[in-house]
C-alpha cells in the first residue's frame, strides 16, 4: 500500500505467497502501517519466502496455520524455523555448516486459532498453538500454548484471565462459530457482537430450524 495509515490493514489471504503459511478464510488481517507487511516483517525464518523457496530443504518444514477473523496488531513477530540451528544441549551453540542438519530441531507447526487477537509487538515463538478467541497482550512473548478465550500477558506470557466463564467458553467452542457458512455468520453477527450466550444459542437454533435442507 503506497499511502499507509493505521486505519488501513492488510488482508492475509490477499498477500500471502509462502506455501508454508496456510490461511483459513478471508477476514484475518495485519496492521501493516509501520513496516513492510505481514510476510516480509511478521513471519521470520520460515522456508518458502522469495529467496529460500529456491533452496532444497534439508529437513521437514514447520508450517504456520492462521484461522479466520484473526486480528494481528502492528509489528507482531511470529518466529518460525525451529531452534534456528542453535543446540542448547551442545557445548557450543554456534551453527557450524558441516553439522547443520544435526543442529536443527523442528518445533512443529505454529497454530493461531480463529478469532484470536495478537496485540502490538507481541512475539509468538515456534511451535506454539493459540486457541480460539484468545488475546495476547501487547509486547508479550508467547512461549507455550494459549487456551481458548484466555488472555495472556508478559515475557514470558502468563495466563491473566479467561474472557468468559468455563460454561460459556465450552458453549462457544461447541457452536463451531468460525466454521459456519458466510450466510449463517452474517445472520448471527448481531448476537456475536454482544455478550448474551443464551440469545446467541437461541438465535442459532432458530436459524438452523429455518434453514434445514
Amino acid at each position: 500500500m503506497k499511502d499507509k495509515h493505521w486505519s488501513k490493514t492488510q488482508r492475509l489471504h490477499e498477500v500471502v505467497k509462502n506455501p508454508n503459511i496456510i490461511i483459513k478464510g478471508t477476514h484475518s488481517y495485519y496492521s501493516d502501517c509501520w513496516d513492510n507487511g505481514f510476510e516480509e516483517s511478521v513471519v521470520r525464518y520460515l522456508h518458502g519466502d522469495e529467496v529460500s523457496r529456491r533452496w532444497e530443504p534439508l529437513w521437514e518444514i514447520d508450517k504456520l496455520y492462521i484461522g479466520d477473523y484473526v486480528c494481528i496488531g502492528a509489528e507482531v513477530v511470529i518466529l518460525m524455523g525451529g531452534n534456528h540451528t542453535h543446540r542448547a544441549d551442545w557445548f557450543c551453540l554456534y551453527p557450524f555448516m558441516d553439522v547443520i542438519e544435526h543442529a536443527y530441531i523442528g518445533k512443529g507447526p505454529t497454530r493461531i486459532g480463529d478469532g484470536v487477537w495478537l496485540g502490538l509487538r507481541s512475539m509468538i515463538m515456534p511451535g506454539v498453538s493459540i486457541g480460539e478467541g484468545a488475546v495476547v497482550a501487547a509486547n508479550s512473548v508467547v512461549t507455550k500454548d494459549v487456551a481458548p478465550y484466555s488472555v495472556v500477558a508478559g515475557s514470558p506470557a502468563k495466563h491473566v484471565k479467561f474472557r468468559f466463564n468455563e460454561t460459556i467458553i465450552n458453549d462457544l467452542l461447541a457452536l463451531n462459530i468460525y466454521d459456519w457458512p458466510a450466510e449463517k455468520f452474517e445472520a448471527m453477527r448481531p448476537f456475536l457482537c454482544a455478550s448474551d450466550i443464551h440469545k446467541l444459542q437461541a438465535a442459532v437454533i432458530e436459524y438452523d430450524s429455518r434453514n434445514k435442507h
